[in-house]
Parts: C-alpha cells; sequence; structure tokens
C-alpha cells in the first residue's frame, strides 16, 4: 500500500490556541479526555482511568500524538492542554467514505468539558486545515460523528461540511460529512 501524505506540520497557532505535539505534562488532560463521561458519550463512552493511566505510562504521552497530523490543542497563553485534534487517513477498511478507495482526510477532534461552548473546537479546526490546504493537494476531508451528537453536528456545518450520508459503526448511526480541502485557504 502506498503511504498518502497527511499533514507535516508539528506546530500550529492560532489566535488562542497553539496545535502541538504532547509532552509528559499533559498527562492529566489526556486522561480526564478519555475517561470523561461527558466527553466520551459519543465516543464509546469513558474508559477505566486505571487502564488508561497504564497505557499513558507505558507508551508515554508524546506518543499519543507522534503520528503525522496528531496534536494537542493547548492555551496559546498557558500551554494548558484543552483537547486533542487529529488530521488523518480514514483506513478504506472502515465504513464511511466519500472516495471509491477511501483514505481520505479525516478530521477528529475531542475537548475538555471545561473548553465547550467557546469556539475553541472551531478555531483549532480551521488552523489545521488551513495549514493542509497550504501544504497538500486539493482532496476531500470527512468528519465522522454519531448523529446524535449534535454539537459536533453543528460544528462540522459551521466549519462548512456538508452532509453526505449515514452509516452505522460502534453500534451507533454515524453522520458523514465532507468538504473540499482547498476550502479552507486561508
Amino acid at each position: 500500500m502506498i503511504q498518502v501524505p497527511t499533514l507535516s506540520a508539528t506546530e500550529i497557532a492560532s489566535d488562542r490556541l497553539l496545535l502541538r505535539k504532547a509532552h509528559s505534562a499533559d498527562r492529566e488532560g489526556l486522561i480526564e479526555l478519555v475517561t470523561d463521561p461527558e466527553v466520551r458519550a459519543y465516543l464509546g463512552g469513558p474508559r477505566p482511568r486505571g487502564d488508561v493511566e497504564r497505557h499513558i505510562d507505558a507508551v508515554g504521552a508524546a506518543a499519543l500524538t507522534s503520528p503525522p497530523g496528531s496534536f494537542v490543542i493547548a492555551d496559546l497563553t498557558t500551554d494548558e492542554l484543552i483537547g486533542t485534534l487529529a488530521l488523518d487517513r480514514r483506513s478504506a477498511e472502515r465504513p464511511g467514505h466519500v472516495t471509491e478507495d477511501g483514505e481520505e482526510l479525516e478530521l477528529s477532534y475531542v475537548l475538555r468539558r471545561s473548553a465547550w461552548g467557546a469556539g475553541l473546537a472551531f478555531e483549532a479546526a480551521t488552523a489545521v486545515l488551513r495549514a493542509a490546504a497550504g501544504e497538500l493537494p486539493d482532496q476531500p476531508v470527512v468528519l465522522v460523528t454519531q448523529t446524535a451528537n449534535q454539537r459536533s453536528l453543528r460544528l462540522a456545518a459551521r466549519l462548512g461540511f456538508r452532509q453526505v450520508g449515514t452509516f452505522a459503526e460502534f453500534g451507533a448511526e454515524q453522520a458523514l460529512s465532507t468538504a473540499n480541502l482547498h476550502a479552507f485557504t486561508a
């Protein structure tokens, strides 16, 4: 299989945020993201804290954002972890594609509850999509979220994604939305 390029940037700044690679000081925030029942409501539910701690301690916090296009979303002033964001490739083996071969760029994000409602997910997503639009050829980007997740559906629409279908995955109905990468050129 040919490796399809994704975003090479390791740091992206916006007005209020810094998208960067994880480091050890992010440990507690990373644990909170996957153990908080409200944050994980549409992501398969919370994971047991002990399991998450053991995993992070075994691989190190930095490993969680080592793949290209994976970032911690941090406050630009305090460097405190707000969430995570990834712009990576959606595996052809999974359902939910807009091209015949799959492997489209896929935007995903998760924010701590304390960061909800302040436009930070929009700002982070816009920053990473603009960076990708400046580096990569035009191509479709997909965003997948449970149809029950109204907040994420509204954010997708605000970003300019349009819903093109639904499918079942992880025991729930998922909405498939897409946008062309060049639409995010600054």
